[in-house]
């Protein structure tokens, strides 16, 4: 039976059969995360399987001027056509016509604008691997073209479910994050390339409402300070060239801290794909999405503007 839940503009139904595995496609086998995505999904026998889903097709993709993309496309590409059988289709278009769903999934996140554009056009649900792209612009784009086609979609860090995740509190007054932090070639959101991870845990913490952000850059890290509009006070700390995770939250009478090496994985995001494929609502607001690509727009102008503050656009 369909699911008639309302979601915006989505009038939401089932994807698949009861019973049915989904088919999915990758766009862009440029990441290690195409290789761990269909382990969890086609291996039964594999540690952390997540049923209900198969990676069944791919398109390659890929970016020459991006050495992470180039020089391990071809690599992912072959493991997923040799150990795992995943069929490959010469453009998106045809991927589309043979899956039931996309996970977008190139590296390099000035292609995702144009690569979501069939996607949409053919009207599948799509999840869009970080970073969701390379400007803000680009991010509002992909927001709008989706409405448009009114076609499901959403962007996330598997962070946003791990165990930093769990000091969230409805009383916090404010958060400070840390994670790795190294810029990405040709990436005019330098935050976006890595820190976006640590800043997707700060909005899972804190939720939306940043007004303004003030940014301090050093040789070794970044600092990112967001005001929201309640007061609180969120800070990011972006680490070069890496560093662990980790998160304090202030509460009015208590202070929680996240374990020294927190648990983190891709299982709990991966279950939340394919429910999400399945009907249809995303498990992360895509109003938030946006919010956190214009918290890292606001934080790259304060960076060009010697640490200004800037209001978010």
């Amino acid at each position: 039976m369909p699911l008639m839940r309302r979601f915006g503009w989505i009038l939401v139904t089932t994807l698949a059969v009861q019973g049915a595995d989904l088919r999915l496609g990758l766009v862009g086998t440029d990441t290690s995360h195409v290789i761990a995505f269909t382990r969890a999904f086609n291996d039964p026998a594999a540690p952390g399987h997540i049923p209900g889903a198969r990676v069944v097709a791919a398109y390659k993709g890929g970016s020459p001027d991006l050495a992470s993309s180039h020089t391990r496309v071809d690599k992912f590409a072959a493991e997923l056509q040799d150990k795992w059988k995943v069929q490959f289709y010469d453009d998106i278009p045809a991927l589309c016509r043979n899956v039931d769903a996309v996970l977008l999934t190139s590296v390099d996140g000035r292609k995702h604008l144009e690569q979501a554009r069939p996607i949409f056009a053919a009207g599948k649900r799509v999840f869009i691997d970080k970073p969701l792209a390379s400007t803000l612009e680009d991010a509002r784009e992909i927001a709008r073209l989706a409405a448009e086609a009114k076609v499901p979609w959403f962007s996330s860090s598997s962070l946003r479910w791990s165990e930093l995740a769990n000091l969230k509190s409805e009383d916090a007054l404010g958060a400070t994050v840390w994670g790795p932090g190294p810029f990405g070639e040709h990436h005019y959101l330098d935050l976006s390339w890595y820190a976006i991870h640590p800043i997707e845990v700060l909005f899972t913490l804190l939720g939306t409402g940043c007004e303004e952000v003030t940014r301090i850059s050093g040789a070794h890290e970044d600092i990112i300070v967001g005001r929201w509009r309640d007061g609180r006070i969120g800070t990011v700390r972006a680490l070069r060239p890496s560093g662990g995770y980790g998160a304090v939250v202030y509460r009015p009478k208590q202070i929680l801290q996240s374990p020294p090496k927190p648990v983190t994985g891709y299982g709990p995001m991966l279950k939340e794909i394919v429910r999400f494929f399945q009907t249809g609502v995303p498990p992360v607001p895509n109003a938030e999405t946006l919010e956190i690509f214009a918290f890292m727009d606001a934080a790259q102008k304060s960076k060009e503007a010697g640490g200004r503050t800037v209001r978010l656009r």
